[in-house]
């Protein structure tokens, strides 16, 4: 089947104002990158919520070279705004960390930039009225773990985690976003690496995979390991059920695996 974006806004422009209310929400926090996924979110929000009801953060960890499509993005859809400079709180932390005489890994220097992101996401939005912080993570990335738990895959819902890269293009496009900001390469800011070249293989190449079933035999081992060995970042949180009673009715199926 092929995909038609303009079919599938209203469905999800509903669908987003729904979750907003559940929140008790107002205000759509979105961390802006000036990358696809972040400025497809923010053009949701603008539309489901109005641009006076969306705020974008944006958060260079010291001097970042794309900082301009940034600058763009909420230019273009003129939204309230602020640049919050991560680079002490993240230089903070490794210091710390060399201090007490621990030596960061790589991959700590990698994830440790998105989790205080998204510190500062929740910091802002229990500082403006009724604010939730809007995931941006889509279908590619998170069928391959390509995110860090605690960090860009944290929010309170997720708009495109049921849309592939070439979906959300659409979508963005759809919503009149410039080319620019959904053509623009993702890559993790800090090796200077695409995501794909990180990944060993394309987004396009997961999207067949997940949508028709076509793929390389040998990325496909490479993408079910990673889907395989991912999937704790997207559950909730396990709890040891040890039977003790909790009488309450009205508690969450969290709380009660008895509950139907």
């Amino acid at each position: 089947m092929e995909f038609n974006a303009k079919q599938q806004l209203p469905g999800l422009l509903d669908w987003m104002r729904q979750q907003m209310k559940n929140c008790g929400g107002k205000t759509a926090v979105i961390g802006i990158s000036g990358g696809k996924d972040s400025s497809t979110v923010a053009a949701l929000a603008v539309a489901a919520y109005g641009k006076e009801n969306v705020y974008g953060v944006l958060m260079p960890d010291g001097i970042q070279p794309d900082i301009d499509y940034s600058n763009g993005l909420v230019e273009v859809l003129d939204i309230p705004h602020c640049t919050f400079n991560i680079h002490d709180a993240t230089s903070g932390v490794l210091n710390e960390l060399a201090r007490v005489g621990l030596d960061a890994s790589r991959q700590t220097k990698v994830n440790l930039p998105s989790r205080i992101r998204m510190a500062v996401l929740y910091a802002v939005a229990q500082s403006v009225p009724g604010g939730i912080v809007l995931n941006t993570s889509n279908l590619s990335e998170d069928w391959v773990g390509y995110c860090t738990i605690y960090g860009d895959s944290a929010g309170a819902f997720s708009p495109l985690g049921m849309y592939t890269t070439e979906e959300v293009c659409d979508l963005g496009r759809e919503l009149g976003l410039p080319e620019k900001f959904v053509a623009k390469a993702p890559s993790d800011g800090l090796t200077g690496l695409t995501d794909e070249d990180n990944l060993g293989f394309t987004y396009h190449a997961v999207n067949e995979y997940v949508r028709k079933g076509i793929v390389d035999p040998e990325i496909k081992e490479q993408i079910d390991r990673k889907h395989r060995v991912s999937r704790f970042k997207f559950q909730t949180l396990p709890v040891y059920q040890n039977g003790l009673p909790i009488v309450l009715e009205e508690t969450t199926d969290y709380y009660n695996p008895n509950k139907k």
